[in-house]
């Protein structure tokens, strides 16, 4: 079993790694510092997770994510695992969905106090 991972940090950055080891204990090496590309922001966490029969289809896997490092693919991916919906639900309060609203959500919203 191999495993694709994305972390994050407390400053919002990301490392994307494959591995055949329990993503868990795979953290733990981030974490105490023995990986070079992350020993400088750590701690880290497991945001998004992808099993995989073999290394070979998880580093497939892994190469097309970080082709979109930082485009608006990664970042779909990631608000889609973290369960981000942009603040943009009722739950939240969200009546006017953006700086100009529309004349409907604008009468929808005269109302409210």
């Amino acid at each position: 079993m191999a495993h694709l991972y994305i972390l994050e940090n407390k400053d919002k950055k990301h490392y994307i790694g494959i591995t055949n080891f329990l993503p868990e204990k795979r953290l733990e090496v981030h974490n105490k510092g023995k990986v070079y590309s992350t020993k400088l922001n750590k701690p880290w966490h497991i945001i998004y997770l992808e099993n995989f029969d073999s290394l070979e289809t998880a580093r497939v896997r892994e190469k097309q994510i970080k082709s979109w490092h930082g485009g608006n693919a990664f970042k779909k991916l990631v608000a889609e695992a973290a369960g981000s919906s942009n603040g943009r639900t009722v739950a939240f309060g969200a009546i006017n969905l953006g700086s100009s609203p529309s004349p409907a959500a604008s009468a929808g919203s005269k109302n409210k106090k």
